[in-house]
């Protein structure tokens, strides 16, 4: 009998040997070439932060996010202690190597060892970040942390209108999974939401395809890239 029938004659899924779930995040520095991803200390971090997001153009970048912009850093802080005491949400700054100032922010939510799935959200980077390698490192280090401690499924999700945030997922190998209709309502408008993921028989192959891309190699004296992140994944994906 085929292993995917069951003893009724229906159809199930493939068996997941010796399953023991995986383990909670628990690291307090995942240290990369460009960055640093630091367990977020509210007290240390949060200067940093605000003043990185006051300085980013405009209030944009807060639109697909269901906070900010904050009009005060007391209205900041006040927040981010609020979303950072949620039980299954891990919140990381983001370092600058060189400046040392944390430039960006993102969590682990929805984190779900018996499941095997976790989420990356409340992903903001500052323009002091946006556009850079560390950008794609900080993503990069935590992806492998979560598949280190054995998380099966990683996923992204975003407002489905949010264009630059799928266009991020898909360059660093997410797939599309498809839209939840009328999933939220935030900021008084609805919000499709978008689902994306990587899970770990993927794993692999977009590992090496970021490293290949954040070798000191694939770039020249100046910086710039020699070989595109979104050509490396877009060929996994075909």
């Amino acid at each position: 009998m085929s292993e995917r029938i069951n003893p009724h004659g229906q159809p199930v899924g493939p068996p997941v040997a010796d399953w023991q779930g995986a383990r909670w995040p628990a690291s307090d520095l995942l240290e990369g070439r460009w960055c640093r991803v630091e367990a977020l200390e509210i007290e240390r971090h949060q200067a940093d932060l605000y003043g990185a997001f006051a300085a980013t153009n405009g209030d944009t970048s807060w639109t697909y996010l269901s906070y900010g912009p904050f009009a005060s850093h007391e209205a900041f802080a006040t927040w981010l202690r609020a979303a950072h005491a949620v039980p299954t949400t891990c919140f990381y700054a983001i370092i600058d190597a060189i400046s040392g100032r944390a430039v960006g922010l993102a969590s682990y939510l929805r984190v779900a060892p018996q499941a095997g799935s976790v989420e990356v959200g409340h992903v903001h980077f500052s323009d002091a970040l946006k556009g850079t390698p560390a950008a794609t490192e900080a993503m990069y280090l935590m992806m492998r942390e979560a598949f280190q401690l054995g998380f099966r499924r990683y996923e992204w999700k975003c407002d489905a209108l949010n264009a630059p945030s799928r266009r991020a997922a898909a360059r660093l190998g997410f797939r599309f999974e498809g839209v939840f209709r009328q999933a939220l309502v935030y900021k008084g408008r609805n919000r499709d939401t978008a689902w994306l993921s990587i899970v770990d028989g993927e794993w692999p192959a977009i590992r090496s395809a970021l490293e290949r891309w954040l070798d000191a190699t694939n770039f020249d004296a100046d910086g710039q890239q020699r070989v595109r992140l979104s050509d490396l994944t877009r060929a996994l994906s075909a």
